[in-house]
């Protein structure tokens, strides 16, 4: 039997989210939380049913739980999410698309998702809550904080750390054995060959500092 799963946020995010879990067939989603005033519209097939107010309501219910609010820079509303569903002991998904190359020898947090084409390799461990985005490519021994979010055709090469609350943009690298300090955000495209110690907004090529 599939889980019933009760998707938070109804944003752009969520539209991909909603391909990625259709993929794995191992749930059902029920609907989806957002603000008040898009109940009772739609995101693809599946109807905006409440609020966040209504999330003890579903845990009560037996109900799983997916974050599909996106993370662009900070981390503050999905960790607040994250939080507020694991003070209740509520349920979280962690969805694996059918497409993406997870390694048996990986690890993965609960309520993160590794969606299309991304790799996660041998030896890696991702955190809680975390966003690995179409064809992001995470490399052996990497090491990924909670509430991150690696975007899109974005490579974290062997042996990297990186902290928590991270945003590593489009088709950005770290080299190998780098470490991100938390709550640094790098920008699309850039290329990190030092270990950042300085929270911060970082870009370019080779990357710097820019806020």
């Amino acid at each position: 039997m599939k889980a019933k799963l009760i998707l938070l946020g109804g944003g752009g995010h969520c539209k991909s989210c909603i391909d990625v879990i259709e993929s794995t067939g191992l749930y059902e989603i029920h609907g989806i939380l957002d603000r008040a005033e898009f109940v009772g519209t739609k995101v693809l097939d599946y109807d905006i049913i409440g609020t966040d107010e209504d999330v003890l309501k579903y845990h009560e219910q037996g109900f799983h739980f997916f974050i599909t609010v996106g993370q662009i820079k900070s981390a503050a509303v999905r960790k607040k999410l994250f939080c507020r569903l694991s003070d209740m002991g509520a349920e979280m998904a962690t969805i694996v698309s059918a497409t993406a190359v997870l390694s048996k020898y990986a690890q993965l947090g609960a309520g993160t998702i590794l969606m299309h084409q991304a790799i996660v390799n041998a030896a890696a461990k991702v955190g809680a809550n975390a966003i690995i985005n179409t064809a992001a490519n995470i490399e052996h021994d990497v090491v990924v904080g909670d509430h991150c979010h690696i975007s899109t055709y974005a490579v974290v090469n062997g042996d990297c750390k990186i902290g928590n609350e991270v945003f590593i943009g489009s088709n950005a690298t770290i080299s190998s054995q780098v470490e991100v300090s938390d709550n640094t955000v790098v920008g699309a495209g850039a290329v990190v060959y030092k270990n950042i110690k300085q929270q911060g907004t970082y870009a370019g090529n080779p990357a710097k500092i820019i806020g």
